[in-house]
């Protein structure tokens, strides 16, 4: 107990005379070695309670200073850093006032604004404690809940490190639908759905990607600019274009397609040729290659990944779709004559058919032996409705026919 007691008082008076190496020593391991478990424990949460309410140790804490009069002085300490992380890293069940968060709080805000470590920011504040019992030291709204998340998420995305950065999104997608008063923290909710549009185009998930993106452009609200919503817009195009083909994405094209915003893209570098491209999907057109340079070069680098087929993401998106063009314009075609068409060999436009006849999107079988591929025209709902028609017309004209015969022959019977 008296060694316990004699730590403490260092502790203190370390931190009222901002003695970074006596913190040090205090918490070296020949010191904390003499200590059991639960006495390392109680002398980390008093060193945060002790350091958090300090006026002088970390004066940002009560809005004194600003980062970079003030906080280097003490986070920029590789010693105090340690301790602090020992510390963290080593708590009690609870610290009084839930200082560990409060400190947690401001090294995040240290790490992103002084030192640009948002990977090291986000890991920080991913071990704040957060309690949904009202009373508890550790208690946080559903609205500050989520706050939290969507920050760890930002930061992630800002190191490009996608699989943390959807793990965060989607512990703020638990949350988000329990904020109370949603109108007051819209600003919160869009930097949610924002962030979570942002995940999905992160981890190549560009159709869902492409019609969150499209939501946000649709927003209602003085709390985005005009620029950021066609900004939005514009990222919905990419990914519609790079969004694998099928009935889905054409649905996806066609809802920004008929944007009446589209047009305005042409107005930005970055999305110039965004709308011309967009319309040539949505329309079935075959797309040359040379149409693709200037789109290829506003891609993000996740966005220009090689797959496993030795093609870019764009590659195959617009391999897949001109092979959909394709089969508007014919019944069956060489697969040596698709190869040229398609921008590949005629083994490879093979390959790309099969695969897409076998997930669906594709109708159409290929003949090995005259190297050929025959399409399958769909029947659409309008189709059915008009063979349905004709039949029916059909079938009225006969019996209409019919039914003057039909009189005659009563009439000579009658007769006879």
């Amino acid at each position: 107990l008296s060694t316990m007691e004699g730590l403490t008082s260092q502790v203190d008076t370390a931190v009222a005379g901002n003695d970074y190496a006596l913190l040090a020593r205090v918490f070296s391991p020949d010191s904390m070695s003499r200590l059991g478990q639960g006495e390392q424990r109680a002398l980390a949460g008093h060193f945060i309670k002790t350091t958090v309410s300090s006026p002088t140790f970390l004066p940002a804490a009560f809005g004194s200073a600003d980062f970079s009069d003030i906080l280097p002085a003490a986070f920029g300490s590789a010693e105090v850093m340690h301790v602090m992380t020992l510390s963290l890293g080593n708590l009690p069940s609870v610290v009084d006032g839930a200082s560990d968060n409060k400190l947690r709080q401001m090294l995040f805000d240290y790490k992103v604004n002084e030192e640009e470590d948002y990977a090291g920011a986000a890991r920080i504040l991913g071990g704040m404690r957060m309690e949904d019992v009202e009373g508890s030291p550790y208690y946080m709204s559903p609205a500050d809940t989520c706050d939290v998340y969507v920050k760890i998420a930002e930061c992630f995305l800002e190191e490009d490190e996608t699989v943390e950065a959807d793990g965060a999104v989607t512990k703020a997608g638990t949350v988000v639908e329990s904020i109370s008063n949603p109108e007051k923290h819209m600003a919160l909710i869009l930097r949610y759905k924002s962030t979570y549009a942002r995940v999905l185009d992160a981890n190549r998930k560009f159709l869902q990607a492409a019609s969150r993106y499209h939501d946000l452009s649709q927003s209602a609200t003085d709390m985005i600019d005009a620029d950021d919503l066609l900004n939005m817009l514009g990222r919905a195009a990419t990914c519609a274009i790079l969004a694998p083909s099928g009935t889905q994405r054409q649905r996806v094209l066609g809802a920004v397609c008929k944007d009446p915003r589209l047009s305005q893209l042409d107005s930005i570098p970055h999305f110039g040729p965004h709308a011309t491209i967009l319309r040539k999907m949505y329309t079935h057109q075959i797309i040359r290659k040379e149409e693709l340079v200037k789109f290829e070069a506003t891609l993000a680098v996740h966005q220009k990944a090689i797959m496993g087929d030795g093609l870019t993401i764009m590659e195959r998106a617009v391999i897949e779709h001109n092979m959909i063009a394709v089969s508007k314009l014919y019944l069956s075609i060489f697969l040596s004559e698709l190869g040229k068409l398609l921008g590949v060999d005629s083994c490879k436009a093979e390959k790309i058919a099969a695969n897409m006849i076998m997930d669906g999107s594709l109708h159409g079988s290929i003949d090995q032996v005259d190297g050929t591929l025959n399409f399958t025209k769909d029947t659409t709902p309008q189709d059915v409705w008009d063979k349905s028609i004709t039949s029916f017309c059909f079938e009225l004209n006969r019996v209409t026919d019919a039914i003057p015969k039909t009189e005659k022959t009563s009439k000579e019977t009658s007769e006879q």
